[in-house]
């Protein structure tokens, strides 16, 4: 039974985050060219401007992308569905509009708190936000509709227009940052104009003032809890500015972007996630299935954070001209950061199945307060590492607060012994190699990784006679 719910789980992750894997994949690729055409300064304002989006995205939309799920699934007929499609979609589109006004009135000064200096940048990056929040909104309805495919083909179609776009306005143009920022949108704008003449059915002038009403009563409560994950995940670059410059960030940003591989599997998984945990009606059932789901989760994420880890001094040098030889230090820790992330995206969902997610905040802002309170004290001496460690801090809080909230309203019997295995043998294993400075050490130590937990007994019985069909004679 378990290991068809994770099949189940692997085969929608696949599907659903197809795009995000292939955008994460040729944007890995991709870092030298940004690297030898923007330069560390081109670098770290394209990074300034994701992390001023991505706030306002979280405050424009006040919660009614989340409300929009939980509703579409309660309603009990296509007129209902099609009435809050509809809703959603209006009210994203005003508030992606008025935050686009607001954007070119005010770009000066933006620009000049950002340290920018250009406020035509600044309203390239609001050009983004709208677009980028009413093509989520849009393709939020595939998720609703369970049609994986469908996403997935619009998510492809997003990302190769945008490479393509980018290529042509960094590397033929030399528009530099300014060129990566509108490359970044021409993509999402083009497949949400196919988008809107896909779904014109369901787009009627329809908006429901009570629904709206209780669409953000329920979203509502969820902004702070993301702002203050908005602050983790974004603010240390913004400080690095104010305390270091722009060139920092740009040595901080390819860090970022080379444990951001990692993302793509977080990525793929958490648009998977809550359809699959929510649909596991038994609650003894789910909650098994969660503490296998923790535990594997985690054995990936570590496997992959060891191995870019270990292979980061090289990666680097691959990807970026000598001046970037800094980040390799940042990206073992901000890999194993992203690791504990990924555990926390898992433990959240009991407190969503248990619809107790009014103390959300509390569990955010606390690793949020402990984010910028390291940064504002390790930054200044410290640079762009000390936004790291900051990061690692932050998200082993986000980890332990949201487990003990979780405990309370959906105990899980996790599988404590194997997780706290994992978190220590691939941290040791990555610090021996870089110790060693070894290319050919380190190939070997993230390949052996699973046969390292052999003698330690981490793996269950089942699991190893799984393994033995596999290899027939292991």
């Amino acid at each position: 039974m378990i290991g068809r719910e994770l099949k189940r789980l692997g085969n929608q992750s696949v599907l659903y985050g197809l795009g995000g894997i292939i955008s994460r994949v040729i944007a890995f690729f991709l870092l030298p060219v940004y690297t030898v055409y923007l330069g560390r300064v081109g670098l770290g304002k394209i990074e300034t401007i994701v992390a001023l989006t991505a706030v306002l995205a979280v405050v424009l939309r006040l919660g009614v992308t989340s409300a929009f799920f939980r509703f579409y699934f309660d309603a009990e007929d296509d007129a209902a569905r099609i009435l809050i499609v509809r809703t959603a979609f209006w009210f994203t589109m005003v508030a992606a509009t008025v935050g686009l006004a607001i954007g070119f009135i005010t770009a000066a000064p933006i620009a000049r708190w950002l340290g920018l200096d250009d406020p035509w940048l600044v309203r390239a990056g609001f050009v983004g936000l709208w677009a980028q929040m009413n093509y989520q909104q849009m393709s939020a309805v595939f998720r609703v509709e369970q049609r994986p495919v469908g996403y997935a083909i619009a998510s492809v179609s997003n990302v190769l227009i945008t490479i393509g776009s980018t290529i042509v306005l960094v590397v033929g143009r030399h528009e530099g940052a300014m060129g990566a920022v509108v490359g970044n949108f021409l993509g999402t704008l083009s497949v949400y104009a196919v988008l809107l003449a896909y779904r014109r059915y369901q787009l009627g002038l329809a908006f429901d003032r009570s629904l709206f009403r209780e669409m953000n009563r329920f979203g509502l409560p969820l902004v702070p809890a993301a702002l203050a994950l908005w602050a983790i995940n974004f603010i240390d670059r913004v400080l690095i500015q104010q305390f270091k410059g722009q060139s920092e960030v740009g040595v901080y940003s390819l860090a970022v972007r080379i444990a951001s591989v990692l993302v793509f599997l977080m990525t793929a998984f958490q648009l998977a996630w809550p359809a699959f945990a929510y649909s596991i009606k038994n609650d003894d059932q789910a909650k098994r299935t969660y503490a296998f789901v923790l535990t594997y989760l985690m054995f990936l994420c570590c496997w992959l954070s060891l191995a870019l880890g270990s292979l980061a001094p090289w990666l680097v040098d691959v990807l970026a001209t000598g001046s970037f030889k800094r980040s390799a230090i940042a990206v073992p820790v901000l890999s194993f950061a992203t690791a504990a992330y990924a555990g926390y995206s898992v433990l959240a969902i009991g407190v969503g199945r248990a619809r107790q997610t009014q103390a959300n905040w509390i569990v955010t802002g606390l690793a949020a307060f402990v984010n910028i309170s390291l940064n504002l004290v390790l930054i200044p001496a410290y640079g762009m590492m000390g936004a790291a460690i900051a990061t690692l801090a932050a998200y082993v809080a986000l980890f332990v607060a949201m487990w003990y909230r979780s405990d309370q309203v959906f105990p899980v019997p996790y599988q404590w012994r194997r997780i706290l295995m994992l978190s220590l043998v691939a941290p040791a294993l990555t610090i021996g190699a870089w110790q060693a400075h070894s290319l050919i050490v380190s190939l070997v130590v993230t390949a052996v990784f699973p046969l390292v937990l052999l003698p330690l007994r981490f793996y269950l019985p089942a699991e190893l006679a799984r393994l033995r069909k596999l290899a027939p004679g292991w």
